[in-house]
């Protein structure tokens, strides 16, 4: 790899790569992101690579390995140029066919292609709903390029950006373009890009830094992990410009431990960049000079937090310190240090090369550009989806999403990670963006999105998120290391039945504690999941408390199993599958739950014959009294075993 030393260079660079490719020769593209890797996208790939060379197609096609695609429910995914046709959930043993009939004959091979719910195929990828209701101007890139490859990146025009910052620009006005595109922190916080860099900017020190914080470890999100192995240069590129405009000659990418595919591509990429004179010393000539180290996290969910994050990076326990003083003017050993996400850094390089106009002419007027959320839970498509800012729930859940499984009712949309807020229905034509979240008692977060259907219990999941908050936190100060606590207590009790008057009342008087007295952002935030279910779902905390009943049949303590004798079949599927045998019958005889030794895990509910549906779920009422044992099935007209 020659270094390049210019602007003129680079483009001539870009321009050698581009005349190497013929942009209507086939490119099978591969996604390799981590889930699609877990599903077995090495094998696939192995298989195209012998099944081309078999059927002599080596020199007409290529193929490349990329980044995460998004649709991740339906992985392995493979889309190849210049059509666009996608193959979903594809196997080794699909290979072949694809390439005997797409590569070869120009065929489609139908069973590997997307299905409506009218059972109509969609070959080309932006017709598929998931897709084709996305904006993907950040994370778009990861379809198209081998995440190894510098190559790749450039072709896209990548670094020109770069270039523009160093010879047409001077640090003030890269500076002010990202002011002026109102690009707000994509971590969590939303707090303007542009305020935190000039704060640096203008901190007394000669010595600063820039860091990338993917120290993801909201549960159900991977959107960071995801862009970072996937693109590594789009968030490489905004660093060094970001660095540029602050003055900053070192940097830092703090990564979770739990990403090492992440922190391989991103090895590569600096590597590769260094090589190239897009690193290091007098980067294109220009006479800035800047380098990047990775630190690898210890996997403590408070070290995402900015001061726990640079006292990580100091060698240090990572817990949070008191921000008298902003970690943007007294960060990493005291320095001016600017951090900010892996999303919000790769927006950079888009609003310096196409403008903060075209930015700000996305999202809503307090909420610019667009953001990328990892859509999971109770909903068809899973995946990760990014979208303009003031995108409904609604859409997103049901356009793209394709609404709630097995035609259930949806109950809950939770935003923002453990620490977010859950919306009811009523809320679903909410806009999505940082202030109107927060209205709703909500908020942005990174970006993790579960939905939640008619099944779940919205006390047990305030519960859940506060027993992963307690965990996680470092216990640094009494607000949230015993707030916390004291918040699972009584949401256990209310779980079990125990529940007294007044305990919602304590619930709210402690998240109050915990929110104004925290030290950091976790103790602050840890409320939102109880004050937010208190708020919508009030109706489920008095039912617990009240009437000792689980309206979602989901509190163990609450609930009890039943098998109605008139509905009984005697299949005996159940006995056979009840992990405890506390079931009995036998042929032609109705079956029975010993409730004493029952251990309410659903199992008898769950595998029951929804054509008997014999076996009841019961909450706050009596179980009734069991049928005497011998009692023969009553047959009816047409009734199977």
């Amino acid at each position: 790899m020659a270094k390049l030393r210019s602007p003129a260079d680079l483009e001539k660079k870009r321009q050698q790569i581009l005349s190497q490719r013929d942009p209507n020769k086939p490119c099978v593209t591969i996604c390799s992101g981590t889930g699609c890797h877990a599903l077995g996208s090495d094998k696939v790939a192995e298989a195209f690579a012998s099944e081309i060379a078999k059927n002599g197609l080596k020199d007409k096609v290529d193929v490349r390995r990329t980044g995460c695609h998004g649709f991740c429910e339906r992985g392995p995914i493979v889309v190849i140029f210049p059509e666009e046709i996608c193959y979903l959930g594809i196997k080794a043993a699909d290979v072949h066919d694809v390439v005997s009939q797409t590569l070869a004959k120009k065929q489609l091979v139908d069973r590997l292609l997307y299905k409506d719910a009218g059972g109509n195929t969609v070959a080309h990828e932006g017709d598929i709903p998931f897709y084709k209701f996305q904006k993907r101007i950040v994370f778009g890139s990861n379809r198209l390029i081998d995440p190894k490859s510098i190559d790749d990146y450039i072709a896209l025009g990548g670094y020109a950006a770069l270039a523009k910052s160093l010879f047409k620009m001077k640090p003030e006005q890269v500076l002010q373009a990202v002011k002026k595109a109102n690009l707000r922190g994509r971590g969590g916080g939303g707090f303007p890009a542009g305020v935190k860099w000039q704060t640096t900017r203008d901190a007394p020190g000669d010595i600063k830094y820039v860091i990338v914080n993917a120290d993801e470890g909201d549960p159900g999100a991977f959107m960071d992990r995801s862009l970072l192995e996937g693109n590594p240069h789009s968030v490489l590129e905004g660093l060094i410009i970001g660095a540029y405009a602050i003055g900053a000659h070192e940097g830092f990418i703090y990564v979770r431990q739990e990403y090492p595919l992440a922190v391989e591509n991103v090895s590569v990429a600096l590597e590769q960049a260094r090589k190239y004179g897009l690193l290091g010393k007098n980067i294109l000539g220009s006479g800035f000079d800047f380098d990047v180290k990775i630190h690898r996290g210890a996997g403590a969910f408070v070290s995402g937090e900015s001061s726990a994050l640079m006292t990580a990076i100091e060698g240090k326990v990572g817990e949070p310190r008191p921000k008298y003083i902003r970690t943007a003017v007294s960060g990493v050993w005291e320095r001016p240090s600017n951090l900010n996400n892996v999303e919000t850094w790769a927006n950079v390089p888009l609003i310096i090369g196409k403008g903060a106009d075209w930015f700000t002419g996305i999202g809503t007027p307090g909420s610019k550009g667009t953001k990328i959320f990892s859509l999971v839970g109770k909903v068809n498509n899973t995946g990760l989806v990014e979208v303009p800012m003031g995108m409904t729930l609604r859409d997103i859940i049901y356009k793209i999403g394709g609404g709630i499984p097995k035609d259930k009712k949806f109950k809950a949309v939770q935003t923002g990670g453990p620490s977010g807020g859950c919306l009811p229905e009523s809320l679903l034509n909410l806009p999505v963006d940082f202030d109107e979240l927060t209205k709703a008692g909500s908020m942005m977060g990174s970006g993790g999105m579960i939905v939640m259907d008619e099944d779940t219990c919205m006390v047990d999941v305030a519960r859940y998120f506060l027993n992963f908050l307690a965990d996680e936190s470092c216990g640094k100060c009494v607000p949230c290391r015993l707030g916390i606590e004291q918040m699972v207590e009584v949401l256990n009790r209310i779980c079990q039945g125990k529940g007294q008057k007044g305990d919602i009342e304590l619930l709210e008087e402690l998240c109050e504690v915990a929110r104004d007295a925290s030290l950091c952002a976790l103790g602050q935030t840890a409320p939102n999941p109880v004050l937010s279910t208190i708020r919508y779902f009030r109706d489920e905390y008095e039912a617990h408390i009240d009437r000792k009943r689980c309206p979602a049949g989901v509190c163990k303590s609450l609930v009890s199993y039943y098998i109605d004798p008139q509905k009984c079949s005697a299949c005996g599927i159940c006995l056979r599958k009840c992990p405890v045998e506390a079931i009995s019958g036998g042929k032609n005889l109705v079956h029975i739950i010993d409730q004493s030794k029952c251990t309410k895990c659903r199992t008898c509910f769950e595998v029951c014959p929804p054509r008997f549906s014999a076996v009841v779920r019961i909450s706050g009422e009596p179980v009734p009294a069991a049928v005497p044992k011998g009692t023969e099935v009553a047959r009816k007209k047409g009734t199977q075993e």
